[in-house]
């Protein structure tokens, strides 16, 4: 029996099997969890559809988090199956590919950041609030971020502040809903060739030098940042909230990469 066993867990975020919400969904099926999955439109519903039968599920719930009346939607829609969720995966983040490139300062438009903030930082706060009176007590709600929140890398750009607010998000979720025993944490992932990444400029030069300069020398899987998403939301992490959890092989805690890693 796994350490999720008879917990529900609602997944978002899934675009393809290399998605790092898969690698999630993966994990807590292992675990023993019983899943639900949104799509963001009904051109991907057949995607996501066919992903969720590998894990055993056809919940699948439509939820466009540019879309309010979604977010008003999904708690009735959820009910219909789900009295109660246990874990709520929140895998989403965009940016206008055109702003992902070039000067921060020259690239950045109003309505991109605008965007950007809303898509991948507001969303988890509406999904929050929208499932609140579905939470049980003692759930756990898990996002994803990356390092870019932290600190200025090449053509990350405009996702840099949505996640640098996602992840003050997932603080003062945390200490909003601990009353209530639910817990809110992030897992900052190292880079991974995912559909979304695919938009970053200079992407693959980010996973070499990643790779070459992490103490693991290589770069991380959507299983390991899945496994740690997993015990997150496990019983196992009853005493963890508020935190942001490194999955990237080291990486964030150099100060400066070996040699072999810096162009001459």
């Amino acid at each position: 029996m796994g350490f999720l066993a008879n917990k529900k867990a609602l997944i978002t975020g899934v675009a393809s099997n290399r998605s790092i919400a898969w690698g999630v969904a993966q994990a807590m099926h292992r675990e023993g969890a019983d899943l639900a999955f949104t799509y963001p439109s009904d051109k991907l519903r057949p995607r996501v559809e066919k992903l969720a039968a590998e894990l055993d599920s056809s919940l699948l719930l439509p939820l466009d988090v540019g879309s309010d009346d979604d977010f008003e939607q999904l708690p009735g829609r959820l009910r219909e199956h789900w009295q109660n969720v246990d874990i709520v995966v929140h895998s989403i983040a965009f940016a206008p590919q055109e702003e992902l490139k070039g000067s921060y300062v020259d690239n950045t438009t109003r309505d991109g950041f605008r965007l950007s903030q809303d898509i991948s930082a507001f969303s988890f706060v509406a999904l929050a609030r929208a499932l609140r009176p579905l939470l049980r007590e003692e759930a756990a709600l898990v996002t994803m971020t990356y390092l870019g929140s932290e600190r200025a890398l090449p053509s990350y750009n405009v996702m840099g502040p949505a996640k640098a607010a996602l992840e003050s998000s997932v603080r003062y979720m945390a200490y909003d809903l601990g009353p209530q025993g639910i817990r809110v944490n992030a897992v900052s992932a190292g880079p991974i060739k995912t559909l979304a990444a695919a938009g970053i400029g200079s992407f693959r030069r980010m996973l070499d030098y990643n790779a070459r300069s992490a103490p693991l020398q290589r770069n991380v899987t959507t299983e390991e940042v899945g496994n740690v998403a997993a015990f997150l939301c496990s019983d196992l992490a009853r005493g963890i909230t508020g935190e942001v959890v490194h999955v990237d092989s080291g990486f964030h805690i150099v100060g400066l990469p070996g040699l072999d890693a810096i162009e001459e």
